[in-house]
């Protein structure tokens, strides 16, 4: 992300990271002052021994890949966004999935107009820079590791190789699903309806010109409605009406032009929706990403066709079930809530990730400079402390519908997050969410002591 390090930036996201902050350590104090909860530790070891599976060659996956294989989506976590291993292994899953379960599309969470970059170049479309090495380098939004980092590059050169033969119309696409890079996405819009819409370029054009007069910059928006008290929202609603009558007039749902400015659109109107919210509720901005995300993931389902199947490559905290966590209790959803509701519980396929301890790229605010930080070992009693004493070093577990009535497992535990933003001298306050694991994930990958990622260059 282009640096947008103005003080109201910084003071915005330390307000809204101290209030989830705050709600989670005054939960964990209820939760876990609770004298049931945390005894037998022993007994609970040797029960998920039992039931670890080694990880110590990819073909050990193979469990995971029949059961992920049957759902029409399966979503890939990770309990931070600087992790080698949890990249490598989401790699592997991904393309056995795709090689032998004839997935569609990959969505992550990066943005739309960026990651389709990468998306031309997967599909050998003409207008495609030269290799995925170059694609990755031309990304410019912080926090640029979650991309530019080799195990996407690999996954990209696989992906262009898998699709060489294949028709237009089969080729495995690689999309962003995230509702930030309005500016670039009003761009493309702009360009759309320039060369396809001339009648109603000049129409969008002003209705955008509202949110467009902030010189790129979300948070000098917010800012101004926060100090003068209008917004720009119903001009946008309007615009995105429009694209969409258009396609729906134009028959024209699964022409790739039509359906890229639709989803442009879509960005401007709820990103503008996000940063209007993040002003005063961080909980509800939180609930508007997450809603972008997945109605993005629904459309690229819609998109590939009545048969097709998606992986979603995101954060635990928007794969793993908001509703095994006290995040629910606040109305907060997310992609694995909201996936297992719409589409039913046996059609979504979630996996967690988890380590112990190791070393992550992250940066110490936002916008800052990445750093290697090290990750301390989990606190006691938490998932990643118990996970540690098991003797298999890096193993996954995968629960069933016996698990998720087994009392030993169906109780809240503390389950460590890492953002892209992490200070690791606060790791026990600010970095654990209250989870019950079986109800969170369909699997659950722990891998003892990770590595950071290593950006190209």
């Amino acid at each position: 992300m282009r640096s947008v390090e103005s003080s109201y930036l910084k003071e915005t996201f330390r307000k809204g990271i101290k209030k989830i902050t705050s709600f989670f350590i005054l939960f964990s104090l209820i939760i876990f002052n609770n004298p049931v909860l945390g005894n037998d530790n022993e007994y609970l070891i040797e029960l998920l021994s039992h039931k670890a599976i080694s990880l110590a060659v990819t073909a050990d996956l193979d469990k995971i890949i029949d059961r992920a294989g049957q759902r029409q989506l399966v979503l890939l976590g990770e309990s931070s966004h600087g992790t080698v291993e949890f990249y490598s292994l989401r790699v592997e899953i991904t393309k056995r999935l795709i090689s032998e379960k004839q997935f569609s599309f990959v969505a992550v969470e990066g943005d739309w107009p960026s990651i389709d970059r990468l998306n031309q170049y997967v599909k050998n479309m003409p207008s495609a820079l030269k290799s995925a090495k170059k694609v990755l380098l031309s990304f410019d939004r912080w926090p640029e590791w979650m991309w530019k980092n080799h195990e996407i590059e690999q996954l990209a050169e696989w992906l262009r190789a898998y699709n060489t033969d294949l028709p237009n119309d089969k080729k495995v696409g690689f999309h962003g699903m995230d509702v930030y890079g309005p500016w670039d996405a009003m761009d493309n819009l702009l360009v759309f309806t320039q060369k396809y819409l001339p009648l109603y370029h000049d129409e969008i054009q002003n209705r955008l010109q509202c949110f467009a007069r902030y010189d790129r910059n979300e948070w000098a928006y917010a800012e101004a409605i926060s100090r003068e008290g209008f917004s720009c929202q119903q001009g946008l609603i309007e615009v995105s009406n429009l694209l969409r009558t258009l396609v729906i007039t134009s028959n024209a749902f699964k022409d790739n032009e039509f359906f890229q400015a639709e989803q442009n659109a879509l960005i401007v109107k709820n990103a503008e929706d996000y940063y209007r919210l993040a002003i005063g509720n961080n909980l509800a901005s939180w609930n508007s990403r997450v809603q972008h995300m997945w109605l993005s993931v629904k459309r690229l389902l819609y998109f590939y066709g009545t048969n097709s199947k998606g992986i979603v490559w995101a954060h635990n905290t928007h794969v793993g079930d908001s509703r095994a966590t006290p995040m629910y209790l606040q109305g907060v959803v997310n992609i694995g809530s909201l996936s297992r509701y719409e589409l039913g519980r046996w059609r979504v396929f979630v996996v967690g990730f988890g380590t112990n301890e190791g070393q992550v790229l992250a940066g110490n605010s936002w916008g800052s400079t990445v750093e290697k930080m090290q990750i301390p070992s989990g606190v006691k009693g938490s998932y990643e402390d118990i996970l540690s004493k098991l003797k298999l070093h890096n193993f996954y577990l995968l629960f069933d519908h016996k698990d998720r009535i087994n009392p030993w497992l169906n109780q809240y535990r503390k389950h460590r997050a890492i953002g892209v933003v992490y200070n690791p001298e606060n790791d026990a306050l600010a970095n654990y969410v209250p989870s019950i694991l079986p109800q969170r994930y369909d699997a659950f990958i722990f891998i003892r002591y990770t590595n950071p990622l290593e950006l190209i260059e």
